[in-house]
């Protein structure tokens, strides 16, 4: 207990440490006077619909000088991509420009082939102003003939930076390409450039504290708000259906039960017991692989934890728009951190069940989810490399968080294990469980695990898939999400209905003298995942454009890891809310 209680006070602290400097900047308090140079950070570019295949800005050849000097990055910025390196724009504060030259450049026939191949692509740019978010398209492709080969492919040579600021503090920040200013990439030969770029500045009255509003805008449309309630209306129409079906059906089945069992005990002891209290001698006999069923337990409500710290700060506003290192860092930190909670249950879990080798059980727990997530990691760092993208880590980050799991991770899930072993709590079955199973009477095609798992999965699925679309759209493309009020609510009806759903199923198993039911209800609790990762599938083919190996195999792989831990989070808790259900019925009646 005293060490959940330094966890959360370790992570109400970060709560503080990362609500306290929102903005970070090269120049320390964003306050500038007029001359003064304000820092502007070349990103990536890359295809637009392929976001996580991203470059470093200056692998295409625009104007560059010698000595690249690179911004210091924290590990949630390496994390997401970002390579910020000084860019060539010089955009003094209040220094007006116009058309001013960047550079001139002979640029050779691979520059060209270069250029146009990332103009075929739609390749955009990102940089960074005072930390404040530019984008740019590199070029455009003429398509007023018919035929392909009659295409022109143009690059925009002049950009427009239109900047806002408010007394001493830049405020908003616009470029836009002169369409007029083209350079003719369609043939395969030399060309001469001359890059420009013009910088105009305007006065506003917008506060410095809400400059990043404008970001966060799109996701507040009205039209937006309208769906996303539609959304949450839906959502809590399904559980209010679900629970008052088990409010009335399963509560008077239940009623009628603890009548019929008393009456019985009344009538003749001597008479056969059927349905669920036929097989009380059973129904608490732990189940098999008991320690793979411990560390998922423990896996999954760590991952339960992280989500609800997640939660937390993104309700009192850490992740702002285009603040998106923080959310790497807080996964990183709070995982790191609540690695004791999954010890801690995993083997407590496990010595209630009579095991012996929680050390093992502890490798298991800590390997559960990790390991394939290393795996993948692995393969796909593997895939950057050799696609030379940002995506790829650096060793040194790398190196970094190795020492987190090693220095941190692992010691807390030991911790926790051994305080979980200590604990001495015992497994509370209110029935006693006879020394040998009985047979489990021959049962139709549907209430076999797979088609539960589907029932299961397909309810809590429907509760949340109108609101997938933006997350995805958020994740997996250019749109921001930031109503994460609503999104909370959503999680919320996701644990009700995945708790109802399994304490049905499980009632209807046990009625049906199925006494196996501690994997069921974790399965079906976890079956959700399995409906997320299908929606993958239909959004990458029906909603996206992504295309190209590495962005496939970024997408379908960290879904996997993604679905994978929403099995492990939900499956703990349709298991626990069963374990209750199950107890709750056992002790209402009187067991032999």
């Amino acid at each position: 207990m005293e060490k959940t209680v330094a966890v959360v006070v370790v992570v109400i602290a970060l709560v503080v440490l990362f609500g306290a400097d929102q903005v970070r900047s090269g120049a320390s308090d964003h306050r500038y006077k007029a001359g003064d140079l304000v820092p502007l950070y070349a990103n990536k570019v890359g295809p637009f619909h392929n976001p996580s295949e991203t470059y470093r800005y200056f692998d295409l050849p625009f104007c560059s000088t010698d000595n690249l000097k690179e911004k210091k990055e924290a590990l949630g910025e390496v994390l997401n991509g970002d390579r910020l390196v000084d860019a060539p724009y010089k955009l003094d504060f209040r220094s007006e420009k116009d058309s001013e030259v960047v550079c001139s450049k002979k640029l050779k026939k691979e520059d060209v082939a270069q250029f146009r191949a990332a103009v075929i692509k739609d390749y955009y740019f990102q940089m960074y102003y005072d930390d404040l978010p530019i984008w740019g398209f590199i070029g455009k492709v003429d398509k007023e003939g018919k035929d392909p080969s009659e295409y022109r492919y143009y690059l925009y040579k002049h950009i427009h930076f239109d900047i806002f600021y408010n007394k001493d503090r830049v405020i908003e920040i616009n470029a836009r390409t002169d369409p007029h200013a083209l350079v003719d990439l369609t043939e395969d030969k030399s060309v001469e450039v001359e890059f420009l770029y013009t910088v105009k500045w305007k006065e506003t009255n917008t506060p410095f504290d809400k400059r990043m509003d404008k970001y966060s805008q799109s996701s507040s449309l009205p039209h937006h708000l309208e769906i996303h309630w539609f959304s949450i209306i839906n959502s809590c129409v399904t559980v209010l259906l679900l629970t008052g079906f088990l409010a009335t059906i399963l509560m008077r089945v239940l009623k009628n039960d603890f009548v019929k069992y008393a009456h019985d005990e009344e009538a003749a002891e001597d008479q056969e017991e059927t349905g669920w209290k036929y097989i009380h001698g059973d129904v608490f006999r732990y189940p098999k692989y008991k320690s793979l069923f411990a560390a998922a337990l423990g896996s999954g409500s760590q991952l339960f934890t992280l989500t609800v710290f997640i939660f937390v700060l993104a309700l009192v506003g850490v992740f702002y728009p285009y603040n998106r290192g923080a959310l790497f860092t807080a996964l990183v930190v709070i995982y790191a951190l609540t690695s004791g909670i999954a010890g801690y249950i995993a083997t407590s879990f496990y010595c209630q069940l009579e095991g012996t080798n929680w050390v093992r059980n502890l490798l298991l727990t800590g390997c559960l989810f990790c390991g394939p997530l290393f795996l993948m990691f692995c393969f796909l760092n593997t895939v950057a490399i050799a696609y030379n993208a940002t995506a790829a880590l650096p060793f040194g980050t790398i190196v970094v968080i190795v020492l987190i799991w090693t220095l941190v991770t692992s010691p807390l899930l030991v911790l926790g294990g051994i305080a979980g072993k200590n604990s001495k709590a015992e497994f509370q079955a209110p029935c006693r469980t006879t020394k040998y199973p009985r047979e489990i009477p021959p049962l139709p095609w549907y209430r076999g695990a797979v088609p539960q798992m589907a029932m299961a999965g397909f309810l809590p699925f429907s509760a949340i898939y109108i609101e997938l679309y933006y997350i995805f759209a958020s994740v997996w493309g250019h749109r921001i999400y930031t109503i994460y009020s609503i999104l909370f609510i959503v999680f919320i009806i996701l644990l009700i209905v995945t708790a109802f759903i399994t304490v049905a199923l499980t009632y209807f198993q046990l009625a049906a003298e199925d006494h196996e039911w501690w994997w069921r209800s974790f399965l079906c609790g976890g079956s959700t995942g399995l409906f997320i990762y299908a929606y993958c599938l239909y959004y990458y083919y029906a909603r996206s454009d992504m295309s190209g190996f590495m962005q496939t195999s970024f997408f379908f792989g960290y879904m996997a890891c993604i679905c994978y831990g929403f099995f492990l989070m939900l499956g703990s808790v349709g298991f626990r809310a069963a374990l209750l259900f199950v107890r709750h019925i056992y002790r209402s009646i009187k067991c032999e």
